[in-house]
């Protein structure tokens, strides 16, 4: 986190990148169309000793392994002859987030052992499934014995993840790329609002007080096919707007519905076919039905499925039908533009009134004697009280693609739906992802509504960032992704 002191910088930055934007944007796209190289490869990254896993405010210890725990890494490099132009790896990960403890040490690796390759165009991301291993120490209350502590799974991780890049950069080969649109429910608002104007995350629906859902949802899956030189299809870039986190209180390791929808993609025309799970905007969403839910329990019945298995089916479905189309439009040369930004965004302020707030929460959990998380999660924001400044801000790495004529954009947030809607509906490109969970702490970007609304994921003690901080982030990002394009004539 920095600070300033003196003029108010935070607002000359917002000037700089609102009003002076051709300053800090690359000018219009001139690249031509490259010829493309691509590689890919596939992992288990689970341990065969019990962990902690995270996602939950309470300690579980790891009993068994329901499904695979999967990273897959796509590695895409443009060329014009034998001359590289430009590159990036897009590595999905079965992980809650990803810790600095993950990234920072892979990327080290990662220089050192691929010439050529640039470790800031690696793009890692986390599908956000809660029954994955812890990858930071403190955070829990671990046993001594018997169980892997967190520094050792991460040592066990980066290298297989050092591991699998390695493999999909070493396989590239002259390929294509294409990529489609479909249509899939899988996520859900999960913010309830009631009389009063108060929202509640996964709040009752049931009760005479409830008014509505908070936000909205989205129910399109994009999609990028990765092709070989034969047309084959090698992986899918999935982006679906939802993390999966439909059996997220368990204690096994699992990799909910991407697991199923991994099984259910390869039941189809491609066998061999690699997932890279994106999740999209969606932090204000999850998979969890928030109504109709005894309607729902009765059809997962009648088709014998669990409700992983039916997202699993619902995306599969898509994925198989529009890859058969997809195949009609395989372009192997095409635009292709990877660029990183640190970009610095205001920091969400805490107030006297949310401190109180939270002390007096902190002394309500002490007297029940609360063993979880929660009291460091309160007592955050005490800390931050009493460090901030005027002016304070943090810097996030945002990645923006042209590939074709579709655009690519990451966030290391769990960014509420209204941004990512702001940003797809603004983008000049025919079809734009939104990829949250890529690299930080992986903390929500909640919407004005959210915060006015308040509950848990909009209030200070689950953000490093408010609204304003949101607005900052979407219109540099449409900045960058409109950069690649030509303006509109």
């Amino acid at each position: 986190m920095k600070r300033h002191a003196g003029i108010n910088h935070h607002v000359v930055s917002k000037l700089a990148i609102l009003g002076c934007a051709a300053l800090f944007a690359w000018p219009g796209s001139l690249a031509r169309a490259a010829e493309l190289r691509i590689g890919a490869a596939s992992t288990e990254i689970a341990p065969d000793r019990p962990v902690a896993l995270d996602g939950q405010f309470n300690t579980r210890i790891s009993r068994g392994i329901d499904n695979p725990l999967t990273a897959t890494a796509v590695a895409i490099e443009a060329h014009d002859g034998n001359s590289a132009l430009d590159h990036a790896v897009f590595l999905s990960c079965d992980l809650v987030g990803i810790r600095p403890t993950v990234s920072g040490a892979l990327r080290s690796r990662l220089k050192d052992k691929l010439p050529g390759f640039d470790p800031r165009k690696l793009i890692m991301t986390a599908t956000h499934t809660h029954t994955a291993p812890v990858t930071e120490e403190g955070k829990y209350e671990i046993p001594d014995t018997g169980v892997m502590r967190p520094t050792e799974y991460v040592a066990f991780l980066v290298d297989r993840l050092a591991e699998v890049v390695e493999r999909a950069w070493a396989a590239r080969k002259p390929g294509g790329v294409s990529w489609g649109l479909g249509h899939a429910v899988v996520g859900h608002n999960r913010r309830a609002v009631y009389a009063d104007g108060k929202a509640k995350m996964y709040g009752p629906t049931n009760v005479p007080e409830f008014r509505g859902i908070e936000g909205g949802e989205d129910h399109g899956l994009e999609m990028v096919f990765f092709w070989d030189g034969a047309g084959k299809p090698l992986a899918a870039g999935i982006n679906v707007a939802c993390p999966s986190q439909e059996v997220e209180g368990r204690s096994t390791m699992n990799a909910d519905f991407w697991h199923d929808v991994r099984e259910q993609v390869r039941g189809g025309t491609a066998k061999d076919l690699l997932v890279l799970g994106w999740p999209g905007a969606g932090g204000d969403i999850s998979p969890h039905r928030m109504y109709r839910k005894a309607a729902e329990e009765r059809m997962l019945k009648l088709r014998g499925l669990t409700y992983t298995q039916e997202i699993g089916r619902r995306i599969a479905r898509e994925v198989n039908d529009v890859l058969a189309l997809a195949a009609k439009d395989i372009r192997n040369d095409v635009v292709f533009e990877h660029r990183v930004e640190d970009l610095e965004l205001p920091v969400r302020k805490v107030t006297e009134a949310e401190v109180e707030e939270a002390r007096k929460e902190i002394e309500a959990l002490k007297k029940k004697g609360d063993a979880t998380r929660r009291v460091a999660w309160l007592q955050s924001a005490i800390d931050r009280y009493e460090k901030q400044g005027a002016n304070d801000t943090a810097s996030v790495e945002v990645h923006v693609l042209r590939i074709g004529d579709i655009a690519i954009t990451t966030n290391p947030f769990e960014l509420f739906h209204d941004y990512g809607v702001q940003i797809k509906g603004r983008s000049r490109a025919l079809q734009t992802l939104v990829i949250q969970l890529t690299g930080g702490p992986g903390r929500y970007l909640p919407s004005a509504r959210a915060v006015a609304g308040g509950g848990y994921s909009a209030v200070v003690q689950s953000n490093t960032f408010g609204p304003e901080g949101g607005q900052v982030f979407v219109d540099r990002t449409v900045q960058l992704i409109d950069a690649l394009w030509p303006a509109p004539k």
